[in-house]
């Protein structure tokens, strides 16, 4: 009888990183201090993972997609609104649309926004009050909107009411938003009677929360002790709960996920994995990594796959903040000392390249590893985007990462037909 394997796979967000100048053109990664993951390297196999196409930036939805055992398919169409709406603990509902949002910093420039701070400088307290302050808005058309809380300066917003439609654009204008300021939300396909609707009541909403918030109290306290007021939402990524499948519920493998991003959560949420949270797992950089290792180390013994995400490398990524990525990176090594035994398949990994240049994901490969304590063992010596380009995995997308993941536990059979409608 083949003995399975229990597996660990690490997700450290954002971990691919491009060369950063003070550092002599080397990542956070290669001038970390990191003997654990080295070490792990050196007795593994290495490579560079594409979360989707080479070359392609995404989300972290979307790269997550594929490492949680979702199909290429639907990685392409799963909007995010309702992957955080799982997070915060909204159920489904046919006639609502979910949207991902961040709480802002905007100012009023004639019939326009300008956005002075995409995520409010952060903002980590208060925002439920702000959300509830908000409370249920009637927008009119028979449409009515809530906002819900996420983490840091994320909030869900939820339309509910008949005759909506997600096929709309996004208020938000990306990383040019200092030139474009909030855009107004427009149906993708004119004379799309709902699409249209559902934009015209998002721009309203927007409106409105402009005016409640801007002179809110907590607004003027953070304006009194210097910080950047959170009075706008910026909203992107609208969509419905949807129905999804994974190919380790087809395989019948209980998982666990150890996060404290709401994102992930919800995901692990909507696939019906087990979830292990805390108030000391944070997606910040103040997350408490030890009690994250205690709390891995604990669900291996009821599940046969752990998932174990750290937020805090790609938050020091969107805020150009190398020197502090390269110290959660070397906190982390020394952390996961713990876990480290012959019986455990072990494998590092991420989401997506995030450049601490820019504070932009990229489409630029993830420096990814598998410790098998009975594998095949390639010629990397050290863990980080140079070194993996030598690695034995070679360039592979993150489905196939996850798959050869499956294969060193030994939970795989022989490719069968039913397979199919889970990888394609």
């Amino acid at each position: 009888m083949i003995t399975t394997h229990k597996g660990l796979l690490i997700i450290l967000d954002g971990l691919g990183d491009r060369g950063i100048p003070s550092f002599g053109g080397k990542t956070p990664l290669e001038v970390a201090e990191t003997p654990n993951m080295d070490s792990l390297a050196s007795a593994g196999q290495c490579g560079l993972i594409d979360p989707l196409f080479p070359g392609m930036p995404v989300g972290t939805h979307t790269g997550f997609c594929p490492l949680f055992g979702l199909s290429q398919q639907q990685a392409v169409e799963l909007a995010r609104g309702p992957v955080e709406a799982s997070g915060v603990g909204l159920s489904s509902s046919d006639q609502a649309l979910y949207f991902r949002c961040n709480f802002a910093t905007i100012e009023r420039k004639g019939k326009r926004f300008k956005i002075l701070d995409r995520r409010a400088g952060r903002i980590n307290q208060g925002t439920g009050a702000l959300a509830s302050d908000i409370g249920q808005v009637d927008l009119g058309e028979g449409i009515t909107a809530s906002l819900h809380p996420a983490t840091q300066h994320r909030v869900v917003l939820q339309l509910e009411g008949i005759g909506l439609s997600n096929d709309i654009g996004n208020s938000d204008p990306g990383n040019d938003y200092r030139n474009k300021g909030l855009l107004t939300c427009q149906a993708n396909t004119p004379g799309d009677a709902a699409a249209e609707k559902t934009a015209r009541c998002i721009n309203r909403l927007i409106e409105i929360v402009y005016e409640k918030l801007d002179q809110h109290p907590l607004n003027q306290r953070r304006r009194e002790h210097g910080l950047v007021p959170a009075n706008g939402i910026i909203c992107r990524s609208p969509g419905k709960l949807p129905k999804i499948k994974s190919l380790l519920r087809h395989l019948k493998i209980d998982v666990g996920v150890i996060s404290g991003e709401r994102t992930v959560l919800g995901f692990g949420k909507l696939l019906g994995y087990r979830l292990y949270e805390n108030p000391r797992f944070t997606g910040a950089k103040d997350t408490d990594l030890q009690a994250k290792v205690e709390s891995a180390r604990s669900a291996l013994k009821e599940n046969d796959l752990v998932y174990l995400h750290i937020k805090a490398t790609d938050i020091a990524s969107h805020d150009m903040d190398p020197m502090s990525k390269r110290e959660i990176l070397s906190k982390f090594d020394d952390a996961i000392a713990p876990l480290i035994n012959d019986e455990l398949v072990i494998g590092i990994t991420a989401d997506h390249s995030t450049d601490s240049n820019t504070g932009r994901h990229t489409g630029d490969p993830v420096p990814s590893l598998i410790f098998n304590p009975c594998g095949r063992v390639d010629s990397c010596t050290s863990f980080s985007e140079s070194a993996c380009t030598m690695g034995g995995l070679g360039r592979i997308n993150s489905l196939g990462f996850l798959i050869t993941f499956l294969d060193q536990m030994n939970r795989l059979e022989n490719f069968r037909p039913k397979d199919g409608a889970y990888l394609f």
